[in-house]
């Protein structure tokens, strides 16, 4: 559809565009618009803010390694542990096969 045709929709059926409004409606219609742009910027900041980040990344962690009850889920804890416990041995075995030169 052209964008001309669309806006001509758009006024004939009193939707967003100017058409035979008063400027006192058109001003209500800016002012709301302006409302909601600011709430819209204001939840932006929010979820940005790195705090806020911080803490759903801190959550999502937790939640993967903390059941709601508070119990550890060994499931996903083994894994990482048994990785941590590889590399530092794998660590020690090169520091000693590169010491022995």
């Amino acid at each position: 559809m052209a964008r001309g045709s669309k806006d001509k929709d758009a006024r004939d059926s009193g939707g967003a565009g100017a058409g035979d409004r008063t400027p006192d409606a058109l001003v209500r219609d800016i002012e709301a618009a302006r409302d909601r742009l600011a709430v819209t910027i204001d939840q932006i900041v929010e979820r940005t803010h790195p705090k806020n980040v911080a803490q759903r990344t801190l959550d999502r962690v937790k939640a993967r390694f903390i059941d709601e009850d508070g119990s550890p889920r060994l499931e996903n804890i083994a894994p990482v542990a048994g990785g941590i416990v590889g590399a530092a041995a794998l660590i020690v075995v090169v520091r000693r096969l590169v010491g022995r030169n």
